[in-house]
């Protein structure tokens, strides 16, 4: 292929891999290292050092430096409260035990010199984000091991850096003869200079977004340019301090005050996407079979040693003395799947440890990924049986955030948690919130899209939203506003009176308000004047002798559908965009007026009528 066309073809495969982790809720790690081989060393279709040349690794070196940019804009400080020591431990001494037990297993399971085995103990103490992100989603741990991993994942992939060079140094002093003083200068100017520069970058693009001295149509591009700056300059400064200096520069910027990082980090997620899909398929695509093959039993011996061994006493060393149980330690002792940054310093380090003269050094690479794809194939299967065997899964976020607690958000949040479905109303008026409360639904007592919110509204078991609210616009900036939470199919709104104009300069559009919920005439005003009435939300079991058709007829204009729930739970709701056609076993929730209410349910009074 030429070499344009290659570069959509790897775009493509990059996307069908993504596609089929969503579809499958596997991390796309998988995909992608499977594709990456079919075609590299299998087909022989992609050669990626041909690909780039010598633009390979500064191109690897800047994507990964981007991905730990994003995934450090995540971490905020108010979540250290009460894990904080324990993510200090475990990224400090922790990740120390962790190198030593790799580093003697490597030596006598593989048979690398001590000096390899430690360079790649090392390299194996990162966790991955890329990797540990994917599962976390899909298998939903409580808040206290989800922050803990996700904390874990990315400050330790830049230390895990920092370790590999300082290692790296080492064996490049032993083998030109030169200073062990050398090492510990190198060591504390890779700390110094990625601190200062990443601080100093930080500092410097928190101060242009609060100023507002950069058009919000120019920020994305202006923390990609200062992602850049900071990593090339750091990096050239001093070898591999970039990767620190993109995390501190992160991390500073996700808690300095008066600095909105939402849309640059909406960018920057789907820009990682891109670059981890690109990367892991170009390195997999670089493997040598016969090297991965060659590794035999001892590559299989040295991944349970990592598995079984080297990750529960981390854990466990690591976790004396904190408040986590012991179902909690053992959920993080099983899960530390090894990722992009891995693969990508074992590469680099492989190629200058060649270049030097070390004969084994070939062996990095393909014992590197043949330990990632272990860790990810077994743990990424497992996770989600392990954490429901050890009782840490939170329950699947089919809930919903209800925008206001006014009648019909009340009624419809009873309607919700009578089905079994977890709802919070939040509403700003007291009052309101005081109804709600009283018939005994979760609230939130202020705007749901404020700071406040943002630190203390559980939003763990819910998956979407409802937008109830009388006010139009309370409705789409909430809307909007959680988006970035939820699936955007999962976003939902009343119409008001306003959004019934008859033009559509008046009416609000529905890519920001999400579906419209129930038929083209329902708005919020004809609900509550229903509610007010004594209509009432009633339930029934549609059957194969009672279809919905059947209560369609049986109901006519007199019941407003609102939403049906399947037998595992789903919530289908009545919009104005797609049609519902509910089955047997669903139940159906519908707003009934007074005059139409039964003694008996649909179902149970057309059995009657069959048996007369």
């Amino acid at each position: 292929m030429s070499t344009i066309l290659t570069f959509g073809f790897i775009g493509l495969l990059g996307f069908i891999c993504q596609w089929l982790a969503w579809r499958t809720k596997q991390p796309a790690i998988l995909f992608l290292l499977i594709v990456g081989i079919l075609v590299g060393p299998i087909t022989g279709t992609l050669d990626a050092d041909a690909l780039f040349g010598d633009l390979l690794f500064p191109f690897v070196s800047l994507a990964v430096a981007v991905i730990l940019f994003e995934g450090s804009l995540t971490l905020k400080f108010t979540e250290l409260k009460g894990i904080g020591s324990t993510v200090w431990r475990m990224v400090s001494y922790g990740a120390f035990i962790n190198c030593v037990i790799i580093t003697v297993a490597c030596h006598y399971l593989i048979g690398l010199d001590w000096q390899l085995s430690a360079l790649f103990g090392a390299i194996m103490v990162v966790t991955g984000p890329t990797v540990i992100m994917p599962i976390l989603r899909a298998v939903r741990p409580n808040t206290k091991i989800s922050n803990i991993l996700r904390w874990e994942g990315i400050v330790i992939d830049p230390l895990g850096a920092l370790f590999a060079v300082l290692v790296f140094e080492w064996i490049v002093v032993d083998l030109t003869n030169g200073s062990h003083a050398h090492i510990a200068v190198v060591f504390l100017q890779t700390i110094v200079i990625g601190t200062v520069i990443g601080a100093i970058a930080a500092y410097a693009l928190g101060i242009l977004l609060r100023k507002k001295w950069i058009p919000e149509y120019l920020q994305n591009f202006a923390s990609i340019a200062f992602v850049g700056i900071a990593f090339t300059l750091s990096d050239t400064l001093m070898h591999e301090s970039g990767l620190l200096a993109v995390t501190v520069m992160g991390i500073w910027l996700a808690n300095m005050k008066g600095v909105n990082t939402r849309g640059i980090l909406e960018f920057k997620e789907s820009l990682t996407l891109i670059f981890v899909s690109t990367l892991f398929i170009l390195l997999a695509a670089r493997l040598q079979l016969d090297a991965l093959t060659s590794l035999g039993f001892g590559a299989l011996a040295l991944l349970a040693v990592m598995i079984f061994i080297a990750r529960p006493i981390k854990v466990w060393v690591s976790t004396i003395g904190s408040s986590l149980k012991l179902n909690e330690k053992a959920m993080i002792s099983w899960l530390g799947p090894r990722g992009i940054v891995a693969a990508a310093i074992s590469a680099l380090f492989a190629l200058k440890l060649e270049n030097l003269g070390v004969e084994q050094a070939s062996i990095l690479v393909p014992l590197s990924f043949s330990l990632i794809i272990g860790t990810v194939v077994i743990q990424s299967l497992t996770a989600k049986p392990m954490a429901g065997l050890l009782g840490v899964r939170q329950k699947d976020a089919n809930g919903y955030l209800i925008i206001g607690a006014n009648p019909v958000a009340i009624a419809m949040g009873k309607a919700l948690k009578k089905a079994g479905i977890e709802v919070t109303l939040c509403d700003n008026q007291w009052a309101n919130i005081s109804d709600a409360r009283m018939a005994e639904l979760k609230t939130y007592y202020g705007n749901p899209i404020s700071d406040h919110a943002d630190l203390y509204l559980d939003t763990s078991a819910l998956g979407g939203m409802l937008g109830l609210s009388h006010f139009s616009e309370k409705n789409t900036s909430a809307a909007l506003r959680f988006k970035e939470e939820f699936e955007s199919e999962r976003i939902y709104t009343l119409a008001t009176k306003e959004d019934n104009h008859d033009t559509d300069k008046h009416k609000t559009s529905s890519h920001y308000k999400g579906h419209v919920l129930f038929s083209k005439n329902t708005d919020y005003a004809k609900l509550v004047l229903a509610i007010n009435a004594g209509a009432e939300i009633t339930q029934t079991t549609l059957t194969d002798e009672f279809t919905f058709t059947d209560w369609q007829d049986h109901h006519k204009s007199a019941s407003t559908a609102l939403f049906a729930v399947t037998p595992d739970k789903d919530v289908i709701w009545f919009t104005q965009q797609a049609s519902v056609e509910p089955q047997a076993q669903w139940e159906l929730f519908a707003l009934s007026n007074k005059s139409n209410k039964m003694e008996k349910s649909d179902s149970q009074r057309l059995k009657s009528d069959h048996k007369q």
